[in-house]
This record gives C-alpha cells, sequence and structure tokens, in this order.
C-alpha cells in the first residue's frame, strides 16, 4: 500500500494510526500541503479534491480518511475497531462524525486560510474561531466518554472513535486550545500515547516533520 500524506494532516494521522494498529505495511509518499503540492496535476489526478490522504491498494485508491479507514476494516479485520454489536458501532459512529463531521471541517486549513485571505481575519479571530468548535464539541464529547467509556473513548478497548480523537487533540493543543474542561479526554489520549501505534503515527515522528 501507498498512503499520500502530510505530517500535519489530522487526517492522514488518523489513516497512519489506523494502519499501525492493524499491523499493515505502507509506502508513505509526502504531499506538502502548505507548499501547495496537493494542487498538482499529478495529485488531483489521484483525489479530485486536492486533498491527502489518499491510500493506493494495488490498483484501487480511495480518498476520505472516513472511507480509507472503514475500507481497512473490511478488508483487514483484525484487530477490529468497531465493536461486534450494532448498538456499539453506533455510539462508536457517533462519537467519530462528532470529530469528523462537526469540528474538523470546520478548523482545517483550507477553512482557516479562507478565514485569513480573502476574508481578512487576523490571526487572533481565527484563534477564536477555531477554539470555539473545538470547545463546543468537545464538552458534548467528554460527556459521551464518560457515559460509555472504560479507559478509551469507548468501553475497554481501542475503538475508531480513539482514533479520531487523537489527531484531533493534537491539533487543539497546537492551537492552544483550553483543554482544563476536558479531563477524561486528555486522560484517554495520554493513555492512548502509550500504545506504539499511536505514538509512531504522530505529527513529529514522521519524516516529512523536518520539511515544515
Amino acid at each position: 500500500m501507498k498512503l499520500y500524506t502530510y505530517y500535519r494532516s489530522s487526517s492522514s494521522f488518523r489513516v497512519r494510526i489506523a494502519l499501525n494498529l492493524k499491523g499493515i505495511a505502507y509506502q508513505p509518499v509526502f504531499v506538502h500541503l502548505v507548499r501547495g503540492e496537493q494542487a498538482g496535476a499529478e495529485h488531483l489526478k489521484r483525489n479530485p479534491q486536492g486533498l491527502v490522504p489518499v491510500l493506493e491498494d494495488g490498483d484501487f485508491t480511495i480518498s476520505q480518511s472516513l472511507a480509507i479507514i472503514e475500507y481497512l476494516e473490511e478488508t483487514h479485520p483484525e484487530p477490529a475497531l468497531l465493536p461486534s454489536r450494532a448498538k456499539d458501532r453506533a455510539e462508536v459512529r457517533r462519537m467519530v462524525s462528532l470529530i469528523a463531521c462537526d469540528i474538523q471541517p470546520l478548523d482545517n486549513l483550507k477553512v482557516l486560510k479562507y478565514l485569513k485571505d480573502p476574508l481578512g481575519h487576523s490571526q487572533e479571530e481565527i484563534g477564536v474561531w477555531y477554539n470555539h468548535w473545538i470547545s463546543l464539541n468537545f464538552k458534548a464529547l467528554e460527556q459521551l466518554v464518560k457515559n460509555k467509556g472504560g479507559g478509551y473513548c469507548f468501553g475497554e478497548c481501542v475503538t475508531m472513535a480513539d482514533v479520531f480523537l487523537v489527531p484531533q487533540m493534537w491539533n487543539a493543543n497546537r492551537f492552544k486550545c483550553d483543554l482544563a474542561p476536558f479531563p477524561a479526554l486528555a486522560a484517554i489520549e495520554q493513555r492512548l500515547y502509550k500504545l506504539e501505534a499511536f505514538d509512531a503515527a504522530r505529527p513529529e515522528n514522521q519524516p516529512d516533520a523536518a520539511d515544515g
């Protein structure tokens, strides 16, 4: 497999974690988002959205981190990232969707760049925007994991919800969000980083991190 990735992309971070958890070897191909390499003609052939991650598995190419991770779950079912019971899978997917649909799209690079130019917002105003969506949705997620967690986001095993949580926490820390109101999320994050699959996937541990 090949994974087109950028070290600071939270969506790529998710896929790196999932690949590591499942023990799947892959070749990283680095796409520098700040330099605009995602808009190059070659990359647009892989993903017309001009985004990362993109996964190539033989002659099959797929983008969108959630679709990629669901694909990995179906093609490499062990260890499972979704529970066996339908109701439990729905709970995990609810947490995943809260992050993937209600936080990350509002706080990703292309949105932040648009807020700055052409809309003309200051970096301070952009920081307020970022913190607002983190705080609003982490408040709900904190309650969900308190109700459903047992050391991890859901129950006593790592699930897809944990895979999505850690990159979002990393971004929140990068943008200096106040995470004090979310002790359950912080505790889960620290527990997950003790696992090699999560630690190895950290942005600062990627070869392209040196390129900035």
